[in-house]
């Protein structure tokens, strides 16, 4: 096989549409039912202290990374 060929090949590969369509929209649909039940379930307390966490570990990560 030459090295053409064998180019032409690997892009296929690499640019080919994603054959697992089934599970992704599976996945999908089920990440859209689940976030909003999760946020019902959860007082407005519990997901402040959750955004606070989220916060403080985003900037800390941005702290780190500038050194």
């Amino acid at each position: 096989m030459d090295l053409n060929t064998s180019a032409f090949r690997i892009v296929q590969q690499t640019t080919s549409k994603n054959e697992d369509g089934k599970r992704t929209l599976a996945a999908r649909s089920g990440g859209k039912v689940g976030g909003p039940a999760r946020a019902n379930k959860i007082s407005s307390v519990r997901r402040k202290e959750i955004a606070v966490i989220a916060s403080r570990a985003r900037w800390d990560r941005k702290e780190t990374e500038n050194l």
